[in-house]
C-alpha cells in the first residue's frame, strides 16, 4: 500500500481559541485537491455524498470513518439516508466554519475504499 500525499499525509490540529474560519481563496484551492467535495450553499461546510452497495456496506463506511475521525480527533457531521445513502459534511465547529482540518479529514476518507451501488 502506498503512503497517502497531499492532504492525506497531514495531521488535523487542535484548534486554538484565536483560530478562524479560512478565507474564501484558501477554501476554493483547497477545494480543488478534494474534487468530489462542494461547498454547502451558505459556504461554511464542505459535502460529499456516496450511493453504497447497501445498508451494511453503508454503516460499515460509517465506522470507517469514525475510526479516522477519532484519529485525527476532527469529526464530521454523518447521514445516511434510503438506506444506502451516505453524505459526509466536514466543517470546524469551534469556528463554525471551514479550516485545513476539514480538507485533510476530507482527503482522509476519500482514501477509503467503498463498495458503489450498480
Amino acid at each position: 500500500m502506498s503512503q497517502p500525499t497531499g492532504l492525506a499525509a497531514k495531521r488535523c490540529t487542535p484548534c486554538s481559541g484565536t483560530a478562524q474560519s479560512l478565507p474564501a481563496d484558501d477554501v476554493h484551492r483547497l477545494l480543488r485537491e478534494v474534487p468530489d467535495w462542494s461547498l454547502t450553499p451558505g459556504g461554511d461546510r464542505i459535502r460529499r455524498a456516496w450511493h453504497a452497495r447497501d445498508f451494511a456496506t453503508a454503516l460499515a463506511f460509517f465506522n470507517r470513518i469514525g475510526g479516522i475521525a477519532d484519529e485525527e480527533d476532527h469529526h464530521p457531521d454523518l447521514h445516511l439516508t434510503d438506506y444506502r445513502c451516505v453524505v459526509v459534511e466536514l466543517w470546524t465547529h469551534a469556528v463554525g466554519g471551514l479550516t485545513e482540518n476539514d480538507f485533510i479529514l476530507a482527503a482522509k476518507i476519500d482514501s477509503l475504499p467503498l463498495e458503489l451501488a450498480k
